[in-house]
């Protein structure tokens, strides 16, 4: 049963060992995402360069997802690397401390206009929650708080504002430079931490693009404000991240289970591809296992229809990167065996603007009535692929591209799967024929079963597709009548 919810591994030190990178490759690994907020660039275009020579080697594409580290909002150190917060003390964030001065009293903050942004009555949560505090006073640099939840609190732990409101920019000037290595290194998604609105992703996308980037962009989902302007912030995206560390810290973790579902239902309505994160097989950083707990988080959001499913510090510096991905594998091809996993959505009142978008749809209504095996899109840039995955069906989607970027974008959409495929003819009986013996080639489909091939007329042409063909394998020499 081939898998048709994508899976994404975080790249770390665990994956450097070049038989650790196999082993992940060969356990299923989709995506692998390079994290821009540790590690040197020169260290992430090696990682990404041998990744995909690793992959090519085992006959696969794996596609490449850089992630950059957006506003650093958080504490600095301390003199001590840690300290223990007692309920009630009293503890101040000051923006004019030493970045290495921290104490049990006071602890300098990276986001230095953050004193201007809180007052009196906010709540502040330092790693994760972990550590709450109750603002009192915002005087100058310094933010004065009471220690409502206390506890260790160690170095560089991250700063939330319960409510969010934080006006820190999306973009920062590391990121700027981050953008330009990876269009450099031809990443083939490039994610953006902490997006407020469609301006954001804009400006990330236009960025990109004047540095000769072509990846597509991923609005990570995480600060409590972008909730106010989902919409827009998908429409403007390639994809969404539904990053649910910093997100459930300014939401709440109570609203966090519906959230999700919104953002996946939303995003698919909208022909956005969608990946969940955060903490998904978080017990497997240290345990050959998943907790019961965790393989119902993953069965859920693959029920749900996400597109993907990330994996952070399970495979970056965890024990078992191989098998978290091969449990995530298990427990995602056992969610899709369920049936509200594969029905189809059937959209009232929807309105076609493309005919290629056309074609992808009616393609799919066809191949969910007709028992149809296989669907061989072939494809120039991946659209009609996508418009198909967006319709749920247990059908598998063969996206046939010479395209190396086509076929590593595709990497990400659920139940598509890329093929390195060339039309060499214009004959359109003997490219239906070539597409058809790939996929028998494959083992995909075989004598008797029905396929439906969606292409254009015109070779090489950009959103060209016009034409749908069912054809059934043994069969498919003869002429067929186009649809």
């Amino acid at each position: 049963m081939l898998r048709r919810t994508k899976i994404i591994a975080t790249m770390g030190p665990a994956t450097d060992d070049p038989k650790a990178l196999d082993a992940l490759i060969q356990a299923g690994v989709d995506v692998v995402r390079l994290n821009f907020s540790h590690g040197s660039h020169e260290e992430h275009r090696e990682r990404a360069e041998t990744v995909r020579n690793r992959a090519r080697a085992h006959g696969r594409q794996v596609g490449v997802l850089c992630d950059l580290q957006g506003p650093k909002i958080r504490i600095e150190r301390f003199k001590e690397g840690k300290v223990v917060l007692e309920e009630g003390a009293r503890f101040v964030l000051d923006a004019s401390l030493g970045s290495d001065d921290g104490t049990a009293e006071r602890v300098g903050i990276a986001y230095k206009q953050l004193p201007e942004d809180v007052k009196r009555g906010d709540t502040l949560l330092l790693d994760d929650g972990h550590v709450v505090l109750w603002v009192e006073d915002s005087l100058g640099a310094e933010i004065v708080c009471r220690v409502v939840v206390g506890g260790e609190l160690s170095n560089n732990k991250g700063i939330n504002r319960q409510g969010g409101g934080l006006s820190a920019k999306a973009l920062t000037d590391k990121d700027r430079a981050d953008i330009k290595v990876a269009a450099d290194m031809r990443c083939d998604y490039l994610a953006l931490s902490f997006p407020r609105c469609a301006d954001d992703v804009n400006e990330a996308r236009e960025l990109l693009r004047q540095a000769g980037g072509h990846g597509g962009i991923i609005a990570k989902i995480e600060r409590a404000e972008a909730m106010n302007n989902l919409e827009e912030i998908i429409e403007a995206s390639d994809a969404v991240m539904i990053a649910r560390g910093d997100l459930g810290v300014e939401i709440g973790d109570a609203e966090l289970p519906a959230v999700q579902k919104r953002i996946i239902h939303i995003a698919r309505g909208l022909d956005r591809v969608v990946i969940t994160a955060t903490q998904m097989m978080q017990s497997m950083v240290e345990s050959p296992i998943p907790t019961r707990a965790e393989v119902f988080d993953v069965a859920n959001a693959v029920i749900d229809g996400t597109d993907a499913v990330m994996l952070s510090a399970e495979t970056a510096t965890g024990k078992y990167p191989d098998k978290v991905v091969a449990a995530m594998d298990r427990i995602c091809k056992g969610a899709e065996r369920q049936r509200n996993a594969m029905v189809t959505e059937r959209r009232q009142q929807m309105h076609f603007n493309r005919i290629d978008e056309a074609i992808a749809k009616a393609a799919m209504y066809t191949a969910n009535h007709l028992g149809v095996k296989a669907i061989a899109a072939l494809t120039e840039s991946g659209a009609t692929p996508l418009w198909m995955s967006r319709i749920s069906s247990g059908i598998p989607i063969y996206a046939l591209t010479r395209h190396v970027e086509t076929r590593r974008k595709v990497t990400l959409y659920r139940g598509v799967y890329p093929v390195s495929f060339d039309v060499t003819s214009t004959d359109h009986a003997e490219v239906n024929r070539e597409a058809i013996d790939e996929l028998v080639r494959r083992g995909a489909v075989r004598d008797g079963d029905l396929v439906i091939i969606t292409k254009g007329d015109l070779a090489g042409v950009l959103g060209g597709t016009n034409a749908m063909k069912i054809l059934r394998v043994g069969e498919h020499e003869l002429h067929q009548d186009e649809l």
